[in-house]
């Protein structure tokens, strides 16, 4: 049974998302400076050209930046992060810098709960439209986005850095904002699914 808490004004500190699957819940929160380190991990086994802990940390400092982890919680379960969303802001536009989930923990919804955490947290701050890239061959990734309501608007040939010094292409998607379609992210409904 899924458990689904109200999502709370992160700048006054309230509680984060508490959302159940099945018997292992999990909860979507702000990442902390102990974080980094896991978060690392997870990139190195998600990405050809890794983040390190350094690096996303200095992210983090930057200004419109938020990370949301995404953890399991239970009486054995460690609360370590099992995944993990970097959003950037700049007026009413944003970005997805990068979204990754541990290998053992992928196709168990964990994507879907972060991306919702992180596109209510850019509704609340009025953000308008949301950009990402995205490799054409991640298929689930592709898929997500568009269930979400993003958009292929374009192509960059060369953005990811490969292995052996291959360049692959993205592409760029795009969400718009649309009222009344997302007024629901405020309640802490799912992202509107097409």
């Amino acid at each position: 049974m899924s458990v689904v808490a109200q999502w709370g004004d992160e700048k006054s500190g309230a509680s984060p998302v508490i959302l159940g699957l099945f018997s292992v819940p999990r909860v979507i929160d702000r990442v902390g400076p102990a974080d980094f380190e896991t978060l690392e991990e997870i990139h190195a086994a998600s990405f050809a050209v890794p983040w390190s802990a350094d690096e996303q940390a200095a992210l983090n400092e930057g200004p419109g930046v938020a990370t949301f982890v995404a953890r399991r919680i239970s009486a054995t379960a460690s609360r370590r992060p099992i995944g993990f969303i970097t959003v950037r802001q700049a007026a009413d536009e944003a970005e997805v810098l990068t979204m990754a989930v541990h290998p053992r923990q992928r196709r168990s919804g964990i994507g879907r709960l972060l991306l919702n955490a992180a596109m209510r947290h850019l509704y609340a701050e009025r953000v308008r439209e949301v950009f990402l890239e995205v490799d054409p061959h991640n298929t689930a990734a592709v898929a997500l986005y568009r269930r979400t309501g993003f958009e292929v608007v374009g192509e960059r040939p060369d953005y990811y850095g490969g292995n052996g010094g291959a360049r692959q292409k993205a592409l760029t998607m795009r969400l718009e904002f649309k009222q009344p379609a997302f007024e629901r992210l405020r309640s802490g409904a799912s992202a509107p699914c097409r």
